[in-house]
């Protein structure tokens, strides 16, 4: 039965909590009970998580295995090849083989993709755009996986299928529902930041060319001497930052729905080839100790003015795929996929990324996924002890021991390669991290980032999509905008009550001519 005047399918998650005598007591897919939900088990405050959570793992792993064929997120994308060319000597910093010599070409893949939606959808909704790099080296495969955004929505990924879902359906009725949405970022108020960014300017790119990309996780670099420090990748795109305004992305959205798609291919097949210049951010694990917010924390940024950004080299594309479900869709990048030199650091969403990825890809296009030419180390010779599985089509190694230690001329470990040593310590138990301080940078990107004209249609464009919510979600999201700067939460009241007295004249008009 609809509720305040709302249709059954708005009124979906209303009804259904009508219908409920009391609350369900949440388990894992075991049935065991779950003691918190919103914090994975880590060692200490900052990190990192434990293999042991079974809470997290069983979540991931199930919310990994939900959608066939298409990925879970990221499903519609657009891809190109190239190169990376290093321009500026970063070896203090790191020994990674793609920036060992000014001059230095790595062949690379991209692929660029919306998040939330289908397949099928445009290009132009309002959507965080994935930005991931793999670099194809002689030390192997490096992924850079990120976004068009430096933050993102949540601080800890036991949250990220719960967050997901509210971007997809309804799983009654199928549709999108404003109710889920607004719920879940009204509840976790770390979502403030990247919610800004979404419904800015910056949360519908004009193509792929046109937007920056960031590595977003903080990193760790380790140079030949085995020396580490912290880190964040920022492309920056050479063609400019170009928006689309509401009107022309939903116009678009009916008229060209892969807009971003061709405009992509069309460039590099008429020579106009895109490029990014790729700078870094480095803090040193002394200066990580002593700031102000955890540096680990996806949900903000490390400011440019005391972290400046380095110049390390340019990346090109040149060349179009040649099939698009042989080189796009089957391409499987993962923050794990690291060579030599980059290291993950405590950074809890990387954390969890690195055991979601790759499973997903196992799950998505088999345990021999990276047998597939476009996920190939082609530049570095495999050799381990994995073998069979589906799929296999390369020579399985041969007759190759397939079992460590041997004494028939099997592959061996080298000490140079390990990774470099951190101490850690910490009680181990489940963290809350809501309560960190979710407002500071959201304010700061709202006075001083954007001006007055973005502030305004920041405030429109949150407002056009809250006006589907329910009242008490309104009231909770106008209190934590307001939260961030009290200009922002009164703007965005002023907004939505000018947006129900519209709806209330046209309303009447329609009762009048009935």
């Amino acid at each position: 039965m609809a509720s305040n005047n709302r249709d059954p399918a708005t009124s979906q998650l209303s009804d259904y909590k009508k219908s409920q005598m009391d609350s369900n007591r949440l388990t894992t897919g075991t049935g065991a009970p779950v003691g918190m939900k919103t914090a994975s088990l880590t060692v200490g405050p900052k990190g990192p998580i434990l293999l042991q959570d079974f809470v997290f793992t069983d979540e991931m792993a199930h919310f990994n295995r939900e959608r066939i064929p298409e990925r879970v997120v990221h499903a519609k994308g657009a891809g190109a090849f190239g190169y990376f060319e290093t321009t500026h000597d970063i070896r203090k910093y790191c020994k990674a083989a793609p920036f060992q010599e000014i001059g230095k070409k790595t062949r690379v893949g991209i692929r660029f993709s919306t998040v939330g939606g289908e397949s099928g959808s445009a290009d132009t909704a309002r959507d965080p755009r994935g930005f991931a790099v793999k670099f194809y080296t002689e030390d192997g495969n490096w992924d850079l996986v990120g976004n068009n955004t430096p933050i993102f929505f949540i601080r800890d990924p036991i949250l990220f299928p719960s967050f997901i879902h509210t971007q997809k359906r309804n799983p009654q009725t199928h549709c999108k529902d404003p109710d889920m949405f607004w719920d879940f970022i009204t509840l976790r108020p770390e979502t403030t930041h990247q919610v800004s960014f979404l419904f800015s300017d910056r949360g519908t790119p004009d193509g792929y060319r046109h937007m920056n990309g960031y590595g977003s996780h903080t990193f760790k670099m380790v140079n030949n001497s085995g020396g580490a420090v912290y880190c964040k990748f920022h492309f920056k795109t050479d063609q400019g930052i170009k928006n689309l305004m509401s009107e022309e992305a939903d116009h678009l959205s009916g008229a060209n729905p892969d807009y971003a798609i061709q405009d992509l291919y069309n460039a590099i097949a008429n020579g106009n080839f895109p490029s990014w210049t790729l700078y870094i951010q480095v803090m040193t694990f002394e200066a990580a100790e002593k700031f102000r917010w955890n540096p680990f924390d996806l949900t903000k940024v490390w400011p440019h003015a005391e972290y400046p950004l380095i110049p390390v080299g340019r990346m090109v594309l040149d060349t179009n795929p040649r099939n698009y479900f042989a080189e796009v869709e089957q391409i499987a990048f993962s923050p794990a996929h690291m060579i030599p030199g980059i290291e993950a650091s405590l950074d809890k969403m990387l954390q969890g990324r690195l055991f979601s990825y790759s499973d997903t890809h196992r799950h998505r296009l088999g345990s021999n996924y990276l047998q597939i030419p476009v996920n190939c180390p082609f530049k570095s010779r495999i050799s381990n002890y994995q073998r069979d599985g589906p799929q296999c089509v390369n020579d399985n190694q041969a007759g190759a021991p397939n079992y460590f230690p041997n004494s028939f001329s099997g592959p061996v470990d080298n000490v140079s390669h390990s990774e470099c040593p951190f101490k850690i310590s910490g009680d181990v138990m489940r963290y809350n991290t809501a309560d960190e301080d979710n407002f500071t940078q959201v304010g700061m990107f709202y006075r001083q980032v954007l001006n007055p004209a973005e502030r305004k249609r920041l405030v429109k464009n949150i407002a056009n999509h809250l006006i589907g919510a329910q009242e008490f979600l309104q009231s909770r999201a106008i209190k934590t905008f307001g939260q961030a700067d009290p200009e922002y939460g009164r703007k965005l009241q002023e907004e939505l009550n000018k947006l129900k007295l519209e709806k209330g004249k046209t309303s009447s008009g329609v009762q009048a001519n009935l």
